[in-house]
């Protein structure tokens, strides 16, 4: 039985994980909405099954409600982190928060209806209701928490698995679901009398979840990224009525304007394709943030290591780059050891945030042959207060980018 059980666990935890990530993947065309609606529809079925249903493994007693569902939701909301941004992670966890704040207060009303008994042998069970409530509101409360730790200790963790991602996953899950383990168990101590061995089952399924989780996470990650596409800006309805020509287009855009040594686009693809989101930026009245970002003391290492070692330098530190922005941004190979970002929808203060992580993020990660840190420094322009065409921005970022050299470089200069 135990081991039915375990099998059952695995299909239910790779069949959670194929569909959340297939939502996350989809979201410029279905919308983030999606993703975040499929996350809070889970919550109720994820406390409910945390509180009452049990199963028995071969290493103790766990509920898949907290095992699978509930660690398989904090993963999918780092995911979310590594693919969007923090301002987007924010919306699932508070909507969640609020939702449960009105279960409870709802339940509070409820409490004090005259009810009667329509349906035969059924009545509605309010103590039920408030108890859910509440073990729902403090697992939320937790998800906050947990939320916030995970994406700061994955942020950490960067500086120590340079090149592992599976294993800044695995660890950032490990902690904080022990951390979530201790304090859901709490509660549900406290209000349904759970056993010991309901912690520690508990807890060895969900380190369990956090390797699997971590494992396939990074597989979605490596291929996501070769087979990534530009998002159309057409309906989906449109889409599906000429799929066939469209996936043969965009396949085919897509390989072209390619840098052949980075990988990433290339100049002219910067120049055909940056005025056009400028331009459609404008017109929605939304922000656009672009970057240049240079390589420091680069001609050092073509000096001392020769311009192979080089080479590889800069294909590191495109990558490195391509791996930390949103799915939407554009990395452009500018020239040299000069890169471009370009950044839909950024205003200002998010922009200079997002090339500082990026700055971090190459000091943390790149290294010369002879383990000397690779640094960056970046000039940051805006539409909104640095001009609204491609020469303006760019004049305005390279400005900055030479202030930011002549400051000692390693550093952002932005508006």
């Amino acid at each position: 039985m135990g081991i039915e059980n375990l099998i059952l666990l695995l299909i239910e935890a790779g069949f959670y994980f194929v569909f959340m990530v297939g939502l996350l993947h989809l979201r410029h065309q279905l919308g983030i909405g999606v993703f975040i609606a499929a996350l809070g529809v889970m919550h109720f079925l994820e406390t409910y099954l945390a509180a009452v249903f049990y199963i028995e493994l071969p290493f103790g007693v766990i509920s898949p409600g907290s095992s699978v569902l509930f660690s398989g939701k904090l993963m999918m909301i780092l995911l979310l982190y590594v693919k969007e941004d923090a301002a987007v992670v924010r919306a699932p966890i508070y909507g969640l928060l609020a939702g449960n704040f009105l279960t409870v207060g709802l339940g509070f009303f409820l409490r004090h209806h005259q009810t009667i008994g329509v349906v035969p042998g059924r009545i509605a069970d309010l103590a039920f209701i408030d108890e859910m409530g509440w073990l729902m509101l403090w697992g939320t409360t937790l998800l906050y928490l947990d939320s916030l730790v995970i994406i700061l200790l994955y942020e950490r963790l960067g500086r120590v698995f340079r090149k592992s991602t599976a294993m800044r996953f695995f660890v950032s899950g490990v902690a904080v679901l022990t951390f979530d383990q201790i304090g859901f168990f709490a509660a549900l101590h406290f209000l349904n009398g759970a056993p010991p061995e309901v912690f520690w089952g508990g807890w060895i399924a969900k380190m369990m979840a956090a390797s699997a989780y971590a494992v396939l996470i990074t597989i979605y990650l490596h291929y996501s990224r070769i087979s990534a596409i530009p998002v159309s800006p057409r309906p989906i309805s449109d889409i599906f009525a000429d799929l066939t020509f469209r996936e043969r287009y965009e396949d085919l855009l897509d390989r072209s304007g390619r840098d052949a040594l980075t990988g990433v686009y290339d100049r002219s693809r910067l120049e055909f394709e940056a005025p056009r989101i400028l331009s459609a930026m404008l017109a929605e009245g939304k922000p656009m943030a672009l970057m240049i970002i240079d390589a420091d003391h680069f001609k050092q290492v073509n000096d001392r290591f020769g311009h192979l070692a080089g080479d590889g330098v800069l294909k590191e530190t495109a990558a490195c780059l391509q791996r930390a922005l949103r799915a939407g941004d554009r990395l452009f190979r500018f020239g040299g050891e000069e890169f471009v970002v370009i950044c839909e929808d950024m205003p200002p203060a998010v922009g200079a945030d997002r090339a500082e992580m990026l700055r971090r993020t190459v000091e943390a990660e790149i290294r010369r042959p002879d383990g000397v840190t690779v640094t960056v420094s970046i000039g940051v322009a805006n539409s909104y207060s640095d001009g609204t065409t491609l020469n303006a921005l760019l004049s305005a970022a390279d400005a900055r980018l030479y202030a930011a050299k002549n400051a000692g470089r390693n550093r952002v200069v932005s508006s």
